[in-house]
C-alpha cells in the first residue's frame, strides 16, 4: 500500500526526520498582535519570545479548523492508498476532534491521537512512518499505533514559570513560591494531559541533572534504539551537561537533538528541555 504520514507541526520533528521519513506536515496557528501565523512557517520560536520579552504578552495558538483538514487531507487521499494523520493530543487542543470530523468525507484517512506533544508526538509519527513501509492492512496499523501511544514517555524541566503564568496554567502564588525557592518543576505527561511530576532546586544545570538520573537510572523498561533531547532554547553547556548524564544512566543508540517550535514555545518558553523516550510493552 502507498500510504502517507502527515501530522500536526506540533510533532517538533527535525526537517532532516521529516524528509527521511516523507512526512506531511500541516502547521498549527500562532496568533500575534492580532494576526494568525503559521508555526515555523512564517513564525519562529525566537520570534515568540522576543514579541513577550518586548511587551510582556504571550502569543496565542489555535488548532486548524475541519475546513483546513479537509482542504489538507483531499489531495492527498487521492494520490495515496491511505492518509494515516497523527494529531497532538486531544487534552491540549481541538486538532484531533477537528481533523477526525474531516476525516469522516474520506475513506481512506485516518487520525490517531497521540495522547502527546512536542517529540512525543514525534515518536508516534516515526512510528507510523516505520508501519506503513510494509503495511497491508491500515486499519491494523492504527490499532498497534493507538497501543504505542501509551509507552511513549515524554517530561521536561522549565526553567522560568512566567509563561505558564502568563497563559494561566501555574498560580501566582504558586509561581511566586517557585521563584523564590528557585524550584524547576518538572512536567510529565500522563493520558495526553500535563502534570507536575517533581519540583528540582538550584542551577537549571543541577536539576537538568538531577532530573535526567530520575528518569534513566535503574530502568529495565525503555527500549533503547532512540530517544529525543528536545528544547526550546538551551545554553551548550546545558546541553552537554544533559548528554553526559544520559550517557551516565542509559545507552541509547540514537538521541536525537530537537528545537520545539511555536506551540510548545508559546505556553512553555524559553529554557525548557525535556528527554522523551518509549518504554517496552
Amino acid at each position: 500500500m502507498r500510504i502517507v504520514i502527515t501530522s500536526d507541526s506540533t510533532c517538533d520533528l527535525s526537517d532532516a526526520l521529516i524528509e527521511q521519513y516523507k512526512i506531511k506536515i500541516i502547521p498549527l496557528y500562532v496568533v500575534m498582535e492580532g494576526k494568525s501565523l503559521l508555526d515555523t512557517v512564517n513564525v519562529t520560536p525566537k520570534d515568540i519570545f522576543d514579541y513577550t520579552d518586548r511587551t510582556g504578552k504571550l502569543c496565542g495558538t489555535a488548532a486548524r479548523s475541519i475546513g483546513d483538514y479537509a482542504d489538507y487531507f483531499a489531495p492527498l487521499s487521492r494520490e495515496y492508498d491511505a492518509v494515516v494523520h497523527i494529531s497532538i493530543s486531544s487534552g491540549f487542543s481541538s486538532c484531533f476532534q477537528n481533523a477526525t470530523l474531516a476525516a469522516e468525507d474520506f475513506d481512506n484517512v485516518y487520525v490517531v491521537n497521540s495522547k502527546n506533544l512536542s517529540t512525543g508526538h514525534g515518536h508516534v509519527v516515526l512510528e507510523a512512518a516505520r508501519l506503513a513501509e510494509n503495511c497491508t492492512d491500515v486499519e491494523k496499523m492504527v490499532e498497534e499505533l493507538n497501543e504505542f501511544t501509551g509507552r511513549v514517555e515524554a517530561s521536561f524541566v522549565l526553567d522560568r514559570l512566567d509563561y505558564m503564568v502568563k497563559g494561566g496554567r501555574c498560580s501566582m502564588v504558586a509561581a511566586l513560591g517557585a521563584n523564590l525557592l528557585k524550584l524547576k518543576p518538572g512536567i510529565e505527561v500522563v493520558d495526553g494531559k500535563m502534570q507536575v511530576a517533581k519540583k528540582y532546586r538550584g542551577s537549571y544545570i543541577k536539576c537538568l541533572e538531577a532530573y535526567v538520573k530520575d528518569k534513566l537510572d535503574g530502568r529495565d523498561d525503555i527500549i533503547y534504539d532512540k530517544c529525543f533531547l528536545t528544547y526550546t532554547t538551551a545554553d551548550p553547556e546545558e546541553v552537554e551537561a544533559v548528554r553526559a548524564a544520559m550517557a551516565k544512566y542509559a545507552n541509547f543508540e540514537t538521541i536525537y537533538e530537537t528545537t520545539a517550535g511555536c506551540t510548545v514555545g508559546c505556553h512553555c518558553g524559553p529554557k525548557t528541555l525535556g528527554i522523551l523516550f518509549i518504554r517496552k510493552r
